[in-house]
């Protein structure tokens, strides 16, 4: 199996099984208990959210964990939010993840925020002047993704950080695609979120780093753990794997974009050759839009793993059949919103057509991959295409 849905999940590392096992056995106290079972775990876990705090270049108190990327999202944007109303005006985009979209929607309807919505650029990415224009000296919360979980666009964070701060917004970047791609340090952002399994950590584990003393309304109430943000018994050895996985991949982080970049370029060269009429949607796209020109080449300003296309005239779900037929896993865009008969709201925000968004393949590689796993994925993908 060839595997490159590395954006849905990735697999578990080693290296953060092995770290997580002791606590899954021997160390299994609970760490709010007051005897040595307890403080053994409780050890392990200031020790998980210490490592991760470093490589974020953040405070230890500033690292809350949940259960995973959505979660983090939910509570950094209704937590922040609520915690601090200002002018009940809320900022996002509309290709942002279904959990950011939700959270921000979910706060129109029973708390009675206003939202704006930012206009992207043709390739995904999103403009500090096109954020500007949207802002208001009462804007409570911006959150606007860091890299895109269907196009793999990476937008500037630090410009989007002095835009909402210039104002007195607060900003929360969703980074779960971004984190071990890109370095998360010196953003700027007051929240952050990551989630473990697209790192190599186990599901049901992620992390929301807030800045400082924020404010913040809890989502979960009950034993007031994670210094009252999340109540709930920890999960210490997934919190200890998620924090060694971070740690791995930003230690390759560098070495893993070089080296995975021009096999990226490569393999949009040759897909777009085996299937005329194919699209490259994001950064490098060149897809007719319907209010907004072409999107023009930036290659830099992608996810170094990550490929996704429109293929019209034929099934987006059809390709992905027959691409596992031949052993290439892949997917049509976010796994939250798999089984849908929608089009991508990403790519009809972008301006692609429905109908063509409707034929939409994402290839996103594992950190792990190489020009040989690669190279027979890609003739794979060729002999799938030039069949139709």
């Amino acid at each position: 199996m060839l595997y490159l849905d590395a954006a849905a999940t990735d697999a578990v590392r080693r290296e953060a099984l092995e770290a997580a096992w002791p606590y899954l056995t021997g160390v299994f106290g609970n760490p709010s208990s007051h005897h040595s079972a307890g403080e053994a775990a409780a050890a392990g876990l200031a020790d998980a959210r210490s490592r991760i705090a470093a490589v974020l270049e953040a405070r230890r108190s500033d690292v809350t964990f949940t259960s995973g990327g959505s979660e983090a999202a939910n509570l950094a944007i209704k937590g922040l939010a609520l915690a601090n109303p200002r002018g009940k005006h809320l900022v996002t985009s509309p290709i942002e993840h279904e959990a950011v979209l939700g959270s921000i929607d979910h706060l129109r309807r029973l708390h009675g925020f206003e939202v704006s919505f930012v206009n992207p650029s043709a390739d995904g990415t999103i403009a500090p002047e096109a954020l500007r224009e949207v802002l208001r000296e009462g804007t409570t919360l911006v959150s606007l993704a860091y890299a895109n979980n269907e196009v793999g666009a990476i937008s500037d964070v630090l410009a989007l950080v002095e835009e909402a701060h210039r104002v007195g917004a607060l900003l929360h970047t969703d980074a779960v695609q971004a984190a071990g791609w890109l370095d998360l340090r010196g953003l700027g952002a007051d929240a952050l979120t990551i989630s473990g399994h697209k790192l190599g950590a186990p599901k049901g584990i992620g992390a929301a780093i807030i800045r400082g003393r924020l404010p913040l309304e809890p989502l979960v109430h009950g034993g007031g753990q994670e210094a009252g943000r999340r109540s709930g018994t920890e999960n210490v050895a997934f919190a200890v794997a998620l924090a060694t996985a971070l740690e791995l991949a930003e230690c390759e982080r560098e070495d893993t974009a070089a080296r995975l970049a021009p096999l990226r370029d490569a393999f949009i060269a040759r897909v777009l050759a085996a299937y005329e009429g194919a699209l490259a949607t994001g950064p490098t796209a060149e897809v007719a839009r319907v209010d907004r020109p072409s999107a023009t080449e930036r290659p830099d300003r992608r996810l170094p793993g990550h490929a996704s296309f429109c293929f019209p005239g034929t099934s987006g779900e059809s390709v992905l059949l027959d691409l596992e037929e031949h052993g290439v896993i892949a997917s049509s865009g976010s796994a939250c919103a798999a089984g849908s008969d929608e089009p991508s709201h990403v790519l009809t925000a972008l301006g692609v057509p429905r109908e063509v968004a409707q034929t939409a393949v994402r290839f996103s590689f594992p950190r792990g991959a190489d020009a040989q796993t690669l190279g027979a994925a890609t003739a794979a993908v060729e002999s799938v295409l030039r069949e139709r």
